[in-house]
């Protein structure tokens, strides 16, 4: 503990596994690795098809990149912890690298959700004004939205590691899952956390509400515009191009809703739901992403059988 006239600090946190399981981590661990190796390795081919193929080079493959080096991240910010508790029962994570760590995770989900919301603005110019796609969406249109989202996240939560070394912690340092995650180091707190309530609301509800919001007005306004094809083939090609991405959000933000909901609201919700909502949360999506759209996108579906077939 650092001790500084009546402010107290933990120098770690302890992390827990899987309530309950704790002698079966061993086991536990193996479809752990397998959802970590698949969303590195899928992600991974999905950036390097996008990259070698010139055909790709378009909005919505662009956005597909942003979502992929996101998942990416996601699964690295969460990997060493989750797996060097599983696999070596490592515990203990200091102060400073926690907030780091919880830091990250935020900010990737922030922009994991603007990375949605920008791939159904995509898909609703290119159903709704086909003819203007190209010229709406053009590289340069492309890049300074993927650079505003970045900026949102790192901005609107870097005050949150700061509102939590501000507070005095005693008692239980124990976390509820194997990585930081804000609601739950701020319940560590023995000190007034209105503040960090009340900003912690603001954020999650300005920027991924928001997004969630404006995703669901753009699929209602897409649905408007099949409605008024002339021909079943039309309406089932243009919402086909929607299936992955629909997918995607909510592999997404269910989870996400959920964790929130549980942090805040679920006081009495066993400790084993918690656990699990929050692996779905960050684990489901980067494993899941390439694998949907490596099915449903027949575009990247060829491109990866071409380039196997130059291997070969």
């Amino acid at each position: 503990w650092e001790f500084n006239g009546s402010f107290y600090q933990p120098s770690a946190f302890l992390m827990m596994g899987i309530p309950g399981l704790e002698a079966l981590h061993p086991w536990i661990s193996i479809p752990f690795c397998a959802l970590y190796l698949s969303a590195l390795l899928g992600n991974c081919v999905i950036l390097f098809i996008i990259r070698r193929t010139p055909s790709l080079h378009e909005p919505m493959y662009y956005f597909l990149s942003m979502l992929a080096i996101t998942d990416l991240g996601l699964a690295l910010c969460t990997l060493p912890t989750t797996l060097g508790l599983f696999w070596f029962d490592v515990r203990s994570i200091g102060f400073d690298a926690c907030l780091t760590q919880m830091y990250f995770i935020h900010i990737l989900s922030f922009i994991e959700s603007s990375v949605l919301l920008a791939m159904a603005f995509d898909r609703f110019i290119a159903i709704s004004h086909p003819l203007r796609h190209p010229a709406i969406l053009t590289q340069s249109t492309v890049l300074k939205i993927g650079l505003a989202i970045v900026l949102r996240g790192m901005l609107s939560l870097l005050p949150i590691p700061f509102l939590l070394k501000r507070l005095t912690y005693c008692g239980k340092t124990e976390l509820s899952h194997s990585f930081c995650f804000h609601p739950d180091i701020m319940n560590l707190a023995c000190a007034d956390i209105k503040v960090n309530v009340f900003y912690g609301m603001i954020i999650l509800l300005s920027t991924v509400g928001m997004d969630f919001i404006f995703i669901v007005l753009s699929y209602i306004l897409i649905i408007r515009t099949v409605v008024s094809l002339t021909t079943k083939e039309e309406c089932l090609k243009a919402l086909n191009t929607c299936v992955s991405h629909i997918c995607a959000v909510l592999v997404f933000f269910i989870p996400m809703i959920g964790l929130s909901m549980i942090h805040r609201f679920g006081k009495n919700v066993p400790p084993l739901v918690n656990t699990l909502v929050a692996y779905t949360y960050l684990i489901i999506p980067p494993a899941l992403n390439p694998v949907i759209y490596s099915i449903k996108s027949t575009h990247i579906r060829e491109a990866l059988l071409r380039a196997l077939c130059r291997k070969r």
